[in-house]
């Protein structure tokens, strides 16, 4: 009987590949953090001051109390549901549609590859600015490149982004520590940055806390790597929140010290503001212009890495064909959907012109929001407690629906 026992498994086929779970923590911050931030902020900046003026931290602080809902959201969800295919596996679950399901998969993935393509085709524009470089050709090395980065495997993936991630934050905290002397303002001139209780000024942070709300997008993109985080049921809420955090204190900080150095008006006029103010304070605008650059290879790796899963995710479920779900033994990264995703936003990029794709991204990113809190409040009727997840009170989805739909409704309307 042993004999007859040992040769069937000896003969039983080998398990198939799974993904790696190699992501910790400190990580899988740094990994939220880089999708989060991204270069964005070094010139969203500027906007945002133009139109709250001084009040621009309080107006990076409302947005990030807006996005806190939907965050929220996520760290539960992420909890409950530690797969990846995000949103795509959220919804089937708290909705029941499988219909919904796959097309909530394909708008996640769809909007990933046009920001990887976007952020490219970007990167490509500022470096035909010091280089000398034929577009299309460099395009397509950045994409590719990228898509060879990400099939490497996600360990070496992440610890990519997380250096990239740290160049960013140094500029952000190089911006503030360099304006020392400002900061000795700051107690006589505190009255400036609050709009009052009944101030008319509330308008102009609403107004301004509209656009920073999209800067703090990011932790949607953290849940679609869940299935190679250790011990994520625990890590990857954590890191949801921790990300969350840090990103409103360097934000806030931020903006606090650009009025301080650099009016407000100045500020919106220029295109690099946060290089505007390390001028002021002595640096060289070209190290802030070179660190956001940078920072863009980061926002293309993510959104590959994003999308890759999504599909792999929605494979598994049995919603694609079951190769995107296959795994490579050797590199644990599902190289057919990386490749496929990677294929998509070269051919975006090269072919098509993305500034209204782009456009769409922002709106397809809310109404998945919106879904997915919903499919959270279905979820908790049916489960209110499942046991080893932390749970949040059922207004919390609630609200992050109801910021989403809003959202969307102003994205509609040309706000």
């Amino acid at each position: 009987m042993d004999a007859v026992y040992g040769r069937a498994v000896m003969n039983s086929p080998a398990p198939a590949p799974q993904l790696r779970r190699s992501i910790r923590l400190g990580s899988l911050v740094l990994y939220g953090l880089g999708t989060t931030i991204g270069a964005g902020i070094y010139a969203l900046t500027g906007v945002i001051a133009g139109r709250a003026g001084m009040f621009a931290p309080v107006a990076f602080l409302l947005a990030s109390c807006l996005a806190a809902f939907t965050a929220l959201s996520f760290a539960e969800l992420s909890a409950r549901l530690p797969r990846a295919g995000g949103e795509a596996v959220y919804v089937e679950a708290g909705l029941g549609s499988e219909w919904l399901s796959l097309g909530v998969g394909l708008l996640v993935t769809l909007a990933g590859v046009v920001s990887a393509a976007t952020v490219s085709t970007a990167f490509v524009g500022y470096l035909t600015e010091l280089v000398v470089v034929p577009r299309a050709p460099a395009v397509a090395v950045v994409v590719c490149v990228v898509g060879l980065v990400a099939s490497w495997g996600v360990g070496p993936s992440v610890r990519l982004a997380a250096i990239i991630t740290l160049v960013e934050i140094g500029g952000l905290v190089l911006v503030v520590v360099t304006a020392g002397e400002h900061w000795a303002a700051l107690p006589v001139r505190a009255a400036e940055f609050w709009p009052g209780a009944q101030g008319a000024g509330w308008g102009a942070v609403g107004s301004a806390a509209v656009l920073a709300f999209y800067a703090f997008l990011g932790f949607e993109d953290m849940v679609n790597v869940a299935e190679e985080v250790q011990d994520v049921r625990r890590a990857l809420p954590l890191a949801i929140l921790l990300t969350l955090g840090i990103t409103t204190l360097l934000y806030a900080v931020t903006a606090t010290v650009a009025v301080l150095v650099v009016p407000p008006h100045e500020l919106a006029a220029s295109e690099a503001p946060l290089a505007l103010v390390y001028e002021r304070c002595g640096g060289s605008p070209a190290l802030l212009g070179a660190i956001a650059v940078f920072a863009m290879l980061n926002g293309a790796l993510v959104q590959v890495m994003k999308s890759s899963r999504v599909l792999y995710g929605m494979a598994s479920m049995g919603r694609l064909p079951g190769r995107l779900a296959r795994v490579h033994p050797r590199t644990q990264t599902p190289l057919l959907a990386t490749g496929l995703a990677t294929a998509v936003a070269l051919v975006l990029a090269l072919a098509f012109p993305l500034e209204q794709l782009a456009a769409v991204t922002s709106g397809v990113t809310l109404v998945t929001f919106a879904l997915a809190n919903l499919a959270l409040v279905a979820l908790k009727r049916r489960e209110p407690q499942p046991e080893g997840v932390r749970t949040f009170p059922s207004w919390v989805p609630v609200a992050g629906f109801c910021v989403s739909l809003g959202f969307v409704g102003f994205e509609f309307l040309g706000g």
